[in-house]
């Protein structure tokens, strides 16, 4: 079974990992070979030991970057959000871990509710092609989606003022909270982001596969452990097992 499942998954022998490297609560060190360490790397890492296989990580600056090589070769899994738009070329895992996302907005702006912000000429600073972009276009159609190519950008012109509203990461919205006091945060996530294992379409034994691969991973508590290993215990939530 194992066998069957790494030729198919990894042909090449090796189990080539995408990462997103804008995801800084996921990716948030380096290890003692200067390469990137986090949540991410180490649940793929785990799962080239489950398939007895070498490990390679390949990176990409942005998430839909990672998303646009998936039919060229490139990467063998994909560690990306999975998001509706996404799930028309990849195919996903269930969640290993996930992140709440949410909206800051100016004190005297005084938005109460999440459909508060949906109303016409609202802007919204979001960071391109990211989870909580593509599920804003889906569902959030009456605000102005200003998109940039950096998280910082997005918080600088929330700063800046050139937007009503930064969407983003609860965590490091969080940050920007507790460094100006003009700032709030409606409570209630507008969505959470599931972080995922993607791979090409059509391989329905090897998603489940990673499916039952990452229910073990939950239920021996070894996502857990690396929350804590990456002291981001209190920033991601493990997805409860049905």
């Amino acid at each position: 079974m194992i066998e069957t499942i790494s030729k198919k998954l990894a042909p090449k022998g090796v189990l080539r990992i995408g990462l997103n490297m804008s995801n800084f609560l996921l990716i948030n060190g380096k290890d003692t070979s200067g390469l990137p360490d986090g949540v991410s790397p180490d649940i793929g890492k785990r799962l080239a030991k489950e398939l007895n296989i070498r490990h390679e990580l390949v990176l990409y600056a942005k998430p839909g970057m990672l998303a646009d090589e998936v039919n060229n070769d490139k990467w063998d899994i994909g560690n990306i959000a999975c998001e509706k738009e996404r799930t028309k070329t990849i195919d996903f895992s269930n969640s290993y871990v996930n992140i709440d996302a949410n909206f800051i907005f100016r004190t005297k702006d005084n938005f109460k509710t999440n459909d508060d912000v949906n109303t016409a000429g609202t802007k919204v600073a979001v960071l391109e092609r990211s989870a909580y972009d593509l599920w804003l276009t889906e569902n959030f159609k009456n605000v102005d989606l200003v998109r940039v190519n950096t998280i910082e950008e997005s918080h600088k012109l929330f700063r800046e003022k050139k937007v009503d509203v930064l969407a983003g990461l609860k965590p490091k919205l969080i940050e920007e909270i507790e460094a100006n006091n003009d700032f709030e945060m409606i409570a209630i996530p507008f969505t959470f982001i599931k972080q995922s294992i993607g791979i090409k379409k059509g391989n329905p034994e090897i998603l489940d596969f990673l499916n039952n691969f990452i229910s073990k991973l939950i239920k021996e508590g070894f996502v857990e452990s690396l929350l804590k290993k990456h002291n981001v215990q209190k920033k991601l939530s493990v997805p409860k097992i049905v």
